[in-house]
């Protein structure tokens, strides 16, 4: 086949390394807008499930991944109203982006696909004959946008945040929660090598506007940042992401979904496909998944519209469980006034279970106590309503999901403590295990 990709982010680097390890006869080149060496964003997660993935595929490349990744403690850190509260959770990687993409532009380059960097491509008639177009240039997508038959669906989040970097090295997952007199600020720490990590910084429009991020030259914001962050960054700086005035730029989330992923010999994938909140970490293993998936689906399937339906079909079942997880994460960060009465371990216990379905639904803290706190000294009433709840809101909220599950960012979701019908938490992820009578759940005051 002869194949052209737009974009050499993640998805379409990993895509066109398969394609070439499985037949090197494939011609394909991918475009990319960047010069080489160029990239945006700080650092990326992963778990052992996705290393495991990438050794199945290709060995060498997994192996450099591997080496050039940040593992992480085994713990997870929350630190509100002074107070830190330290759990488990599971044990995961951080990686440098721009570690990752050159990790995959070499193995894909000795593989035998061409790359064209500093080629952007705003549309498909600037990009030669092809049996197979893959677009992967991303969240606003070019490619996208002018295919026939793809309604895309966009919605801006509420919150605004900012996508850093530090010099400070955070060995575990970390949020600190500020209280400002504009509002609370907060932030997502965790390390990407031996010598920085990611801080993604996040607030409400109100608070942005409040303490005036709107107006503030970069450099400003940034400086600002460190301070309120001072504690937590222990003097470090805070760093952009690119050089220049779009170094310190405040963002929307916008949450992609797309009526098909495929019309004629044009198809999606990573977040040209759809995209997940930050706060759920798992937007680059969905992108690479979408290769592994679509490599496997072009390989056992001798049309290429049969391919492409599989490939769609396959994938849109596989990211729905965190598509509803990271609506619902979003959902709990944009609500945040509602949780901060909470004590700081109620709350910590409540960001970990933020995934729930029925957290939105009803009082903080009674469901803290109703589902996080099941102990012998519960009163009887509680133990029968929880007896009596729990099989009704799976069995209702389950229908719900099987006749929306192209539509599954509602506000409204809310179908178990759990994905209906498949057994698994929506709280997954790091720190999901935890709550009342769990073991490992500390606190420590802050000096």
């Amino acid at each position: 086949m002869k194949i052209a990709c737009v974009g050499g982010g993640p998805a379409g680097l990993y895509f066109a390394l398969l394609m070439k390890l499985r037949e090197p006869r494939h011609d394909i080149t991918i475009f990319e807008r960047s010069p080489r060496g160029a990239t945006r964003g700080w650092g990326v997660v992963f778990w052992r499930d996705l290393l495991d993935q990438l050794y199945a595929a290709d060995p060498e490349s997994a192996r450099d991944i591997e080496r050039g990744s940040f593992p992480w403690v085994d713990r997870q850190v929350v630190e509100v109203h002074g107070e830190q509260v330290v759990s488990s959770a599971p044990p995961g990687y951080g990686i440098r982006r721009q570690r990752l993409v050159d990790i995959l532009v070499n193995r894909a380059l000795s593989s035998g696909v061409r790359m064209e960097f500093e080629h952007g491509v705003t549309s498909a008639s600037q990009l030669p004959d092809a049996d197979l177009v893959v677009a992967c240039d991303g969240v606003n997508s070019r490619i996208r946008q002018e295919t026939e038959g793809i309604a895309t669906d966009v919605r801006v989040g509420e919150n605004k945040y900012i996508w850093l970097g530090t010099d400070k090295v955070f060995d575990s997952f970390t949020f600190p929660f500020i209280q400002t007199d504009s509002g609370w600020i907060w932030a997502h720490g965790y390390g990407v090598d031996a010598k920085s990590s990611t801080f993604v910084v996040e607030c409400s429009a109100d608070t942005w506007a409040g303490l005036g991020f709107g107006a503030m030259p970069p450099q400003d914001c940034l400086s600002m940042l460190e301070k309120i962050f001072e504690h937590q960054l222990d003097g470090h700086q805070l760093i952009g992401q690119t050089s220049g005035e779009a170094n310190a730029q405040w963002l929307n989330f916008q949450t992609v979904t797309n009526s098909v992923w495929h019309h004629g010999t044009t198809v999606l994938a990573g977040d040209a496909a759809h995209t997940t909140h930050f706060s759920i970490g798992s937007g680059t293993k969905l992108a690479i998944e979408d290769a592994i998936a679509l490599a496997g689906s072009l390989q056992r399937h001798g049309r290429l519209e049969s391919a492409l339906q599989a490939y769609e079909k396959e994938r849109r079942a596989a990211i729905l469980h965190s598509q509803i997880a990271a609506r619902l994460s979003a959902q709990w960060l944009e609500d945040l006034p509602r949780y901060m009465t909470a004590s700081p371990r109620q709350f910590a216990t409540l960001m970990h279970r933020r995934r729930s379905p029925l957290l939105p639904h009803l009082p903080p803290r009674l469901y803290y106590w109703l589902w996080l706190n099941p102990t012998s000294h519960e009163p009887l009433g509680l133990r029968r309503l929880r007896k009596w709840a729990c099989p009704k809101v799976i069995t209702f909220y389950g229908k719900f999901f099987r006749h929306t599950q192209h539509s599954p960012l509602c506000r409204c979701t809310c179908c178990r403590d759990g994905e209906a019908g498949t057994g698994r938490p929506l709280d997954g992820g790091p720190g999901h295990r935890q709550g009342p009578g769990h073991s490992g759940l500390r606190s420590r005051r802050v000096a």
